[in-house]
């Protein structure tokens, strides 16, 4: 199901402090970020924003969450927000279940959905839950700006931003307990703009390169994450990047907890007039973003918003 090729994701070291606007470092972050995008659609990042305390209990807080009924986490819904709830016991997937906060970056979204877990509350979920999502926020708005800025965009960034909200998925892939991989979740792009992907230990994430080879993703570390482009990405980019295909393939006997946070734009994104040229001419009309979204999760993108 997957190959062990020569071929790595590109790794980008975030740690520095002078990681910021306008210094040398910075500039030279932005043009590998822009390079590992419109080579690969996704990078891993080395970044240090989650201490071990937070991520000790983070995953034992998944653990937690995943264990309880089938009934309880089935109240995992948004009316009217497709793939926003409760996914699970699906016969062809059933390894997979996940769970998402809507505005899953801010604590009314994080106590909201903790509420409907835990009649009482549980605050240590609510706890290393947000201190999570607000460090991978801010890794997404520095990668977002990143991306804004290598294109010479950047007076787009603060608009783009500002109707920028995240929804956080939470996932859990059973082992399989048995020799064979098992496909844990199916190929598909992501529909957001960037996604800041992180898991445990348990390696099962797999990327389809250009060549048309599956690789797995090493996360090898409790500091390294992936950043993928979306399909709103590539729309956006008209093209210069493109979202990465990739899948959950399940070995061994240890289960899988990961997260997923996922940007989305409330209103309408559209291929800047500097993106457009002879060798990249306009390939998507102006779309909304939440409608690419609604459009259901297995249409093709051209579809909705191709020229």
């Amino acid at each position: 199901m997957g190959s062990e090729g020569e071929f790595k994701l590109p790794v980008l070291d975030f740690s520095r402090e002078d990681l910021k606007p306008g210094t040398t470092f910075w500039l030279s972050a932005c043009k590998s970020v822009r390079e590992a995008l419109e080579e690969c659609g996704c990078f891993v990042v080395l970044y240090y924003k989650i201490s071990d305390e937070v991520e000790n209990g983070l995953f034992g807080c998944l653990k937690e969450l995943f264990d309880l009924p089938a009934e309880t986490k089935m109240r995992n819904q948004y009316e009217g927000k497709p793939l926003k709830g409760y996914v699970g016991q699906h016969p062809q997937i059933p390894l997979h279940e996940s769970m998402g906060i809507d505005e899953g970056t801010t604590p009314q979204g994080i106590q909201t959905f903790a509420t409907q877990m835990w009649p009482n509350g549980n605050d240590q979920f609510c706890k290393y839950v947000l201190e999570y999502a607000k460090a991978a926020e801010e890794l997404d708005r520095a990668v977002a700006r990143m991306i804004f800025e290598s294109y010479g965009l950047l007076k787009y960034y603060d608009s783009y931003m500002g109707s920028t909200s995240y929804l956080l998925r939470m996932l859990r892939h059973t082992a399989p307990q048995e020799p064979e991989p098992k496909l844990g979740f199916v190929a598909h792009t992501d529909k957001s703009f960037t996604t800041i992907l992180h898991q445990n230990h348990v390696n099962a994430l797999e990327v389809e390169t250009k060549d048309g080879i599956w690789i797995t993703v090493d996360f090898s570390s409790p500091t390294s994450f992936v950043v993928m482009a979306g399909d709103a990405l590539t729309a956006w980019s008209n093209d210069r990047i493109k979202a990465p295909n990739h899948k959950v393939v399940m070995r061994g006997n240890e289960t899988r907890y990961s997260l997923g946070l996922f940007a989305f734009n409330r209103g309408i994104l559209q291929v800047p007039e500097e993106l457009v040229d002879e060798e990249y001419p306009l390939q998507y009309k102006p779309f909304e973003h939440l409608g690419l979204l609604n459009f259901t999760y297995s249409a093709n993108l051209k579809a909705y918003c191709g020229v």
